[in-house]
């Protein structure tokens, strides 16, 4: 293992960012390294994302995500995380000798690097004020709400790879059954694609209590209460129950209730009875909820989301599809976007797909688009086309942080001009539902290109690819379109310094005495960011 590439990836990053002492969690989702930090000054970013292997940085909440794309971040993180074992083992066996290092293994220059500019000097133009961005995001998305929304997300999360299997098992299944070839192997396909599905609210229960700090197996114990067979035969305020009613959102709320109820056992009984009463009484109090409560109150929730998510699509069409594919990244940056997820999961567990995901995924089509037409209209942007050039493969998998952060967020106005794009990819995708042709996808997470293998619809499998194929090209051109006649319209790049009297322009045409001022060293122009270009910055 430690002369894999993997192992050499993790072992680049973990000094970068301050090191074993510094890193508090570890876990990792479709495409990110979630990395909680003692102290997120002592990450030294610029060289971090210098990384070849790094696609780009989120710092979202108390977590520092790095971008390192479907598949990669996989294996990168058992690495990283063998690797943060034995280094803290090296570090607890020298502290019998010597006094504790802190942070100071990191090996980093004292005042070496902050967020945003890792210490290189003379950060200006499109990186300093992606770091900006970043920063004022990071602090818009610290409220209560969205730090819920994230814990909720992060529920889900453990579960993608399970859902994405499942899901292409299911579409493989479907191909064989309509194509009516192997009938001997279908059943099997059925059985392994949607037994996870069937337990799928005890997973969300393991999953939430974990998450939210109780013991996962309880969590599990009360979400397997929403699927046992035997609820039908319970009667409640003259309504027989059904089996998974309520679904995911049933099992969620009551593996939550069920860490409240055991956190107030823990506090108030004695060790010795704690072992034998807590989970007894965990179990019961939080078992008697959903059933007399919450199986009744999450069905009709779930049932009014799949109602209204079948209404808006059928009768809102283009317009819907419009206005769903240019607000997405809106909420991404809002931190709203998270909310979405148990949305997706309740719908996957009704209908067997998502007719929310390939609407939503147009606006990383929409980035795709625009991030084209900036490359082609700044041809003297070396380190801004650069940025595009190592970006734009994992844009078009559904990896949209590089582009976004990268690209059209500092630039301003092509980050409208992308969801724009991307209003007319959902656009084109919502009209072929009204028209009794909707797409679907069998699992979250993955986007882009990568959603193909996931999709699902009413029709045969050929023409959902086709329709999602479609909306995908609607969106990049559009984006291009936009992007090139109107993002870049007023752009202007001063070659004076900061004496300028009409003072810095942003390069989305707006005068901002903010902005940082290009340099005036036709050499320094080169680089947007002060920092050297690389293919993965």
């Amino acid at each position: 293992m430690d002369g894999s590439p993997h192992h050499a990836v993790a072992a680049a990053i973990l000094p970068l960012v301050g090191g074993a002492a510094n890193v508090t969690t570890v876990a990792h989702c479709m495409t990110r390294l979630r990395l909680g930090l003692r102290d997120h000054t002592a990450v030294r970013e610029a060289e971090l994302r210098a990384l070849p292997a790094v696609l780009g940085v989120v710092e979202a909440g108390d977590t520092y995500q790095i971008v390192l794309g479907p598949g990669t971040v996989a294996r990168v993180a058992p690495a990283f995380e063998a690797l943060l074992t034995a280094e803290t083992a090296r570090a607890e066996a020298a502290q019998a000798e010597t006094a504790p290092a802190g942070l100071a293994g990191s090996g980093r220059p004292p005042g070496n690097g902050s967020p945003g500019n890792g210490g290189s000097p003379g950060g200006g133009g499109t990186a300093r004020r992606g770091a900006e961005l970043r920063a004022a995001q990071k602090a818009r998305n610290a409220t209560p709400v969205k730090v819920l929304l994230r814990r909720i997300a992060g529920v889900f999360v453990p579960l993608i790879p399970a859902l994405i299997g499942c899901g292409i098992l299911a579409g493989l299944n479907g191909v064989l059954v309509n194509l009516g070839v192997l009938p001997g192997l279908t059943p099997v396909l059925t059985a392994l694609a949607s037994g996870f599905m069937s337990l799928l609210p005890v997973f969300v229960g393991w999953s939430a209590a974990r998450e939210f700090g109780g013991t996962p197996v309880l969590g599990g114990a009360v979400g397997a209460i929403v699927v046992f067979p035997g609820v039908e035969r319970i009667e409640v305020f003259g309504q027989h129950l059904s089996p998974g009613q309520g679904g995911v959102l049933g099992a969620l709320a009551a593996a939550v209730l069920a860490v409240h109820v055991e956190k107030a056992c823990r506090r108030r009984l004695p060790d010795v009875l704690d072992v034998l009463v807590t989970p007894a009484v965990t179990i019961l109090v939080a078992g008697l909820a959903t059933v007399y409560g919450l199986m009744f109150a999450a069905g009709a929730v779930a049932d009014a989301i799949g109602e209204l998510a079948s209404a808006l699509l059928s009768g809102g069409g283009a317009v819907a599809g419009f206005v769903l594919g240019g607000l997405f990244l809106p909420l991404v940056m809002l931190g709203l976007h998270q909310a979405l997820i148990p949305i997706h999961a309740t719908l996957i567990e009704q209908y067997g797909h998502t007719a929310l995901l390939p609407i939503l995924a147009m606006a990383g089509a929409g980035q795709v688009g625009a991030a084209v037409a900036v490359y082609l209209r700044l041809p003297r942007e070396r380190e801004l086309r650069a940025t595009i050039r190592s970006a734009l493969p994992a844009g078009l998998l559904g990896v949209g942080e590089p582009l976004i952060y990268g690209v059209s967020l500092p630039l301003g106005r092509p980050f409208v001009t992308a969801c724009a794009g991307g209003a007319f990819g959902g656009a084109f995708i919502g009209l072929f539902h009204t028209l009794g042709q909707p797409v679907g996808a069998t699992a979250i997470g993955p986007s882009g290109w990568a959603l193909f293998p996931l999709l699902q619809g009413g029709g045969p499998p050929l023409v959902s690819v086709a329709v999602y194929a479609g909306g995908l090209l609607t969106g990049y051109l559009a984006g291009f379109l936009i992007t090139y006649c109107f993002g870049l319209r007023a752009i202007t790049l001063p070659a004076t310094g900061p004496t300028d009297p009409a003072g810095p322009t942003d390069p989305a045409g707006s005068a901002d005495p903010a902005a940082p001022a290009e340099p005036a060293d036709p050499a320094a122009r080169g680089r947007m960011g002060g920092r050297p270009v690389s293919r993965s910055d």
